[in-house]
């Protein structure tokens, strides 16, 4: 017959302590029913659930305290009865999730407020790691991000009210809150599809061309309500488009080469070429602006609107179909049927109403910098840091990017 022990040990890290650990234990012949370890700052914490057989109980115990103690290390020993570890596996295999805290800087009072509305919810933390790297003391300026990352247990007492309490959070703490279930799918996507225009590139492209045709006001008002969703796009559109009738088509180099990038953007798509993710923008802009980005960053495809040019002008229509709402679903499913995957494996990323019908076929959507009635719909928002946020809810760590 067989005893099974909580072992938790703590104390300063360094070479080799848990190797000693394990030979002490291992000396008795002593069973691993599950293991976890983590260091913070020099400090260890490594906890050992052991199956020990009654005739070496006495020996087991009195070398841990004894050795520990020689190691430098705090001990703390707890007794599990068989009946409490039987009734604790079955619970293991509850639905599992990760909720992912973002932001310039994550404090206590952030992770208050998230732990708590888990708590509410009849879920339990059994993991909480940092996928951020350390920050300095000293302020950055160069855009600082955090990101610290809860695996939790059990199912949500009303999934509906918790995501509505994270996102209200979300505005109140400054800081971004993703929920998601924690499937086979969560580090394995191979897709990635961006809108452009507010997304991949700072602010709208159309606005900056009636800018330069001198209806940038009327543009703009119209752009405004088209991205909230008020207007039907196509129309909108070919209505913004008539009033470019007679730009210069020399000011689309021009302008394209003074759009920026939005924060995070060269980051987040040089990690994904590096790892291999068919990368794709499905743009309601122009192909003009597109290429250009497809040339700058490597992005294998773009689909967008194709000015129609006519004696080197701007003629006010569009060649092409207009990439809209269900266009632009309809390109998502195309992309991930050609390169063999599921939808559970896309991720898309957008910011307006012309991206909720292909944010709600994604495995993992994000509404990036977003008003409030996009973020509402679609799977997950990103308003606190750069569009390399993505990484963080993809699971990749600074770290992991840093080593490549």
């Amino acid at each position: 017959m067989n005893d099974i022990f909580l072992v938790n040990l703590s104390g300063r890290d360094r070479p080799g302590l848990t190797a000693q650990v394990m030979d002490i234990l291992a000396h008795h012949d002593v069973g691993v029913l599950d293991v976890g370890q983590s260091v913070i700052h020099d400090t260890l914490s490594l906890a050992l659930l052991i199956d020990v057989a009654q005739q070496s109980e006495a020996g087991v115990m009195k070398d841990l305290v004894i050795h520990t103690s020689g190691l430098d290390l705090d001990l703390r020993l707890t007794p599990v009865s068989r009946d409490d570890y039987e009734a604790w596996i079955p619970h293991q295999r509850q639905g599992r999730y990760i909720v992912t805290l973002l932001g310039r800087g994550i404090n206590t009072r952030q992770l208050a407020s998230i732990t708590r509305i888990v708590s509410e919810q009849g879920l339990n933390i059994g993991d909480m790691t940092r996928l951020s790297e350390r920050q300095p003391l000293a302020p950055d300026t160069t855009g600082p991000r955090s990101c610290v990352q809860l695996s939790v247990v059990g199912q949500p007492v009303d999934l509906a009210q918790m995501r509505s309490r994270f996102l209200q959070i979300s505005s109140e703490l400054d800081m971004d809150v993703a929920f998601r279930v924690d499937d086979i799918y969560r580090r394995h996507r191979r897709v990635v599809v961006l809108d452009m225009d507010s997304t991949l590139v700072q602010g709208e492209i159309i606005d900056e061309l009636a800018i330069a045709a001198g209806v940038g006001e009327q543009v703009a008002a119209i752009t405004k309500r088209a991205m909230h969703g008020e207007l039907d796009f196509s129309a909108s559109f070919r209505q913004r488009v008539a009033l470019l009738a007679g730009l210069p088509a020399s000011r689309l180099d021009e302008i394209a080469a003074q759009v920026l990038l939005t924060e995070g953007a060269q980051r987040l798509i040089d990690t994904l070429k590096r790892l291999g993710y068919r990368v794709a923008i499905l743009s309601g802009g122009f192909t003009c602006f597109a290429h250009h980005l497809q040339k700058a960053l490597g992005i294998d495809e773009v689909f967008a609107n194709e000015l129609d040019i006519v004696d080197g002008k701007v003629s006010g229509q569009v060649v092409s179909d207009i990439v809209d709402a269900q266009r632009k679903a309809d390109l998502l499913c195309q992309i991930a049927e050609a390169e063999g995957v599921g939808l559970e494996q896309v991720v898309a990323v957008g910011d307006g109403a012309n991206d909720l019908k292909m944010l709600s076929l994604a495995g993992l959507s994000i509404a990036f910098r977003a008003k409030p009635v996009i973020r509402r719909e679609a799977g997950q928002s990103l308003s606190t840091i750069g569009l390399d946020g993505i990484l963080y809810l993809m699971g990749i760590r600074d770290r992991e990017i840093m080593s490549e």
